[in-house]
């Protein structure tokens, strides 16, 4: 039962991974007119990622500023799960073993 609830932490976190990913992707191809942001799709994309994002973004913005123009929240999400991901994967492997 332990080995599922942490392999369901795990994959969650994963997820969330990729939505960071895609919504810093996506963000980048907004801001370089690659894609148009007229499209409803895009719009609804846009939207939803923003909707998953934003409200862990928003804390971050407030501690860090942006510098010239860069936004360093996506990365520090992302060192956040990497690293939660490994307490949580090590404490796994330690429960295993103790």
């Amino acid at each position: 039962m332990q080995y599922a609830v942490i392999k369901l932490l795990l994959t969650v976190i994963d997820i969330y991974w990729w939505v960071v990913v895609a919504s810093f992707i996506v963000s980048w191809l907004v801001a370089f007119d690659v894609i148009n942001t007229r499209s409803s799709t895009v719009y609804s994309i846009r939207r939803a990622l923003a909707a998953m994002t934003e409200p862990v973004y928003e804390p971050i913005r407030r501690v860090i500023p942006t510098f010239g123009g860069l936004d360093f929240s996506p990365m520090i999400v992302l060192l956040a799960l990497q690293f939660l991901s490994d307490i949580i994967a090590h404490s796994a492997s330690y429960g295993a073993l103790g």
